[in-house]
């Protein structure tokens, strides 16, 4: 019978138990996705980024462009994504530059998990690289720690459980384009409404063999802010009060001396 494995649990419970310290989860606040289609690959992000319980951008960008026809999509933390990404799309330009031929989605892969390994997980970055090239599609997960995943459909950071679940009860082989964008669509919403690390819209980038790649910015925008049910101002006077007491100017002097200002108080001092 398939299901969920809770072995594990009474294993960390006994080991908790002898003193041995439990590793502590690491959440990336986001939700990307990516699937395979017929022609090409799409792949999808949410756009909130967080600073612990705070919601510091409603609509940021997690969709890096690493070449034409290779694109990346960024969980963990926003510096860490947007660096690496910027540093290996120079790297693959340069490579392709010198090899003469059109760069490809598994070299890409390769030179980020090797950076990435080279420094054991520090740099928080969490990818989802996709792409075409001569040799066919490339859908690749690259972990903080340097671990790869090639898959025709996965998903990461804090809503990939979410995420997975549709793909895992919707997604087909052969999907064609706009069957992939609603399902990557789908997916990420899935991550926004059970997830509080993300949020706000989604976004999808689509990579054909015959066409030129496509950023659908804020493609859906499941949570626009709508009307307030009533007027939130309200009329002087609407709160009861004990007692009153007004100070007027006049009873401040008591208190305050005012020295009158010769002159033009009005016009600054100019060195001469």
């Amino acid at each position: 019978m398939g299901g969920f494995d809770f072995s594990n649990y009474n294993r960390n419970n006994v080991l908790h138990a002898k003193g041995v310290p439990l590793p502590k989860a690491t959440s990336t606040g986001t939700t990307i996705v990516g699937c395979v289609f017929d022609n090409g690959v799409v792949i999808a992000a949410d756009t909130r980024a967080t600073s612990g319980p705070i919601v510091a951008d409603k609509n940021c960008e997690k969709l890096h462009y690493i070449a034409p026809k290779i694109w990346c999509a960024g969980a963990g933390t926003a510096a860490d994504t947007e660096f690496t990404t910027a540093l290996i799309s120079s790297n693959v330009e340069l490579h392709s530059l010198s090899t003469g031929r059109p760069p490809r989605v598994i070299t890409c892969m390769t030179m980020l998990k090797q950076h990435l390994f080279r420094y054991q997980g520090h740099i928080g970055a969490y990818l989802v690289v996709a792409g075409v090239d001569p040799t066919g599609t490339g859908l690749y997960t690259v972990h903080a720690h340097g671990s790869t995943d090639k898959l025709p459909y996965v998903t990461m950071g804090s809503g990939s459980l979410a995420a997975m679940s549709v793909f895992e009860s919707t997604w087909k082989p052969n999907l064609n384009r706009e069957e992939a964008i609603a399902l990557a669509s789908e997916a990420i919403k899935a991550g926004i409404f059970n997830d509080l690390g993300s949020g706000s819209n989604v976004d999808v980038c689509v990579i054909e063999n015959d066409k030129p790649t496509d950023l659908l910015r804020n493609y859906m925008k499941p949570n626009e802010r709508g009307q307030k049910a009533r007027n939130y101002r309200f009329e002087k006077g609407t709160t009861a009060w004990v007692s009153q007491k007004v100070v007027t100017k006049e009873d401040m002097r008591k208190y305050v001396t005012v020295e009158e200002v010769s002159g033009d108080p009005n016009l600054m001092e100019v060195d001469s």
